[in-house]
C-alpha cells in the first residue's frame, strides 16, 4: 500500500499562554492535530528532538533569551532545520540580523496574520525542500563528478599502460620494433636538422638458435635480458635502445660520432662476453659457451651519408652482415675497409659519457 505524505511537525516557540494557543489551534486546522509542539521557554524548546521536526515558529522575544539566541542554537545541532521569527512589531534592524543568521522568514504580529500564517508555514516548508532537494542534487552531482575524474584517471592509466604496452618488449623491457620504427626517424630528422651527427649499431647475438635448440628457450631468453641489461647500463638517455627482433638489437646514439660510437659497441660487445661465460660457464661437455658472443654493424650519418633513417639502417645492417661473414664475434664499421677490430677487444678511449 501507498503511504501518504509525512504529516508536518511544527515547533512553536512562545511564552504566552493565550496566544501560543491561538497560533496552534490555527496551525492544527491546516497541518492536522497534533502537529504543533509547543514549548515556551528556549530552554525547552532546546530539549526536543529537532531531527523530528520540520519547521520552528518562535516569537521574537523568549524568556530566557531571543529568536536570535533560537536560531543559532538550533542550527548549531541541525544546520538545514528552517526557522521563522515572529515579533510584535516590524523593526527592520531585527527583520536583517534574523534574516543573516539563518533565519528563512521574519513575521510581525498584526492585522490578520493568523489567517496568512498556515500559508506561510507551508511556503517557508516547500523553499525549505527546495533547498534540500538542491542540496542532494548539488551533492549528487558532487559525487558524479568525482566518479568521472576517477574513472577519468583510470582510463588515462589504462591508455598509458597500453601505450607503454604496445611500444615495449614485454621479455627485456627495450622498446619494440614499432617503437624504435617512430623514435629513430624522429632522431634521424633532428640530427639532420641541426647539423649533427648520429651513429647506429645493429647487433646480433652468435650462437643464439645454438643454444636455444641445445638448452632451451628459457635459458635463450636468460641471454637476451643479459644483452638488455648490458646495452641499458651503457646507454645515455639520449640514447635509443630496443629490440630489433628475435637476437637483434639497434642501439642509436645521437650526437655520437663514428669513434665514439665504435668504443660503446666494443664495451658492451666485451662486457656480454663475460656475462655469457657467467651464464654458461666453459665445459667440455658444453660445446656451447664459447661461441655465445656478439657480432656488431655500425653506420654513423656523417661517414655513410644516408638519405634517410631506413637508409642509415641498412648501412649498419650491412656492416653487421660483414662481421658474420668474417667470423662474427667483431665489430664492423660501413665505409670503412674489411678487418674491423674484434668486437671484445680492449677500449683505449675514455669512457662514454653517461647522462
Amino acid at each position: 500500500m501507498t503511504q501518504g505524505p509525512k504529516p508536518v511537525r511544527l515547533l512553536l516557540v512562545d511564552a504566552d499562554p493565550a496566544g501560543a494557543a491561538l497560533i496552534a489551534h490555527t496551525l492544527e486546522a491546516h497541518f492536522g492535530v497534533g502537529s504543533v509542539v509547543n514549548c515556551p521557554t528556549l530552554a525547552k524548546a532546546m530539549q526536543v528532538d529537532l531531527a523530528s521536526i520540520d519547521l520552528i515558529l518562535s516569537d521574537m522575544i523568549l524568556p530566557d533569551g531571543n529568536g536570535l539566541d533560537l536560531i543559532g542554537r538550533s542550527i548549531a545541532i541541525r544546520p538545514d532545520l528552517p526557522v521563522v521569527l515572529v515579533a510584535r512589531e516590524c523593526i527592520v534592524a531585527h527583520a536583517m540580523a534574523a534574516l543573516r543568521r539563518g533565519a528563512y522568514d521574519y513575521l510581525v504580529k498584526s492585522g490578520d496574520y493568523l489567517l496568512t500564517l498556515p500559508l506561510t508555514i507551508e511556503k517557508n516548508l516547500a523553499m525549505w525542500r527546495t533547498r534540500r532537494e538542491n542540496h542532494r542534487l548539488q551533492e549528487e552531482l558532487t559525487r558524479s563528478l568525482e566518479d568521472v575524474r576517477v574513472k577519468n584517471q583510470q582510463l588515462e592509466k589504462a591508455v598509458s599502460q597500453l601505450a607503454e604496452m604496445a611500444a615495449t618488449d614485454p621479455l627485456t623491457g627495450l622498446a619494440n620494433r614499432r617503437a624504435l620504427s617512430q623514435t629513430m626517424g624522429r632522431a634521424f630528422a633532428d640530427a639532420q636538422r641541426h647539423g649533427r651527427d648520429l651513429s647506429c649499431v645493429m647487433i646480433d647475438l652468435d650462437g643464439f638458435k645454438l643454444l636455444n635448440d641445445s638448452l632451451g628457450h628459457q635459458r635463450g631468453d636468460d641471454l637476451l635480458i643479459a644483452a638488455a641489461t648490458i646495452l641499458q647500463a651503457n646507454s645515455r638517455r639520449s640514447d635509443i635502445v630496443g629490440r630489433y627482433g628475435g637476437d637483434e638489437f639497434v642501439l642509436l646514439l645521437p650526437e655520437a660520432d663514428r669513434d665514439t660510437a665504435g668504443q660503446v659497441a666494443r664495451r658492451i660487445a666485451s662486457e656480454f662476453r663475460t656475462a655469457a661465460a657467467g651464464l654458461f660457464p666453459s665445459d667440455p661437455g658444453n660445446p656451447i659457451a664459447p661461441r655465445i658472443t656478439m657480432s656488431l654493424g655500425l653506420a654513423s650519418l656523417r661517414i655513410s651519408a644516408p638519405a634517410n633513417f631506413d637508409q642509415l639502417l641498412a648501412h649498419a645492417d650491412h656492416a653487421l652482415y660483414r662481421a658474420k661473414q668474417l667470423g662474427r664475434d667483431r665489430l664492423e664499421i660501413y665505409g670503412v675497409p674489411v678487418g674491423g677490430m674484434p668486437a671484445g677487444a680492449p677500449v683505449a678511449h675514455p669512457a662514454y659519457p653517461s647522462a
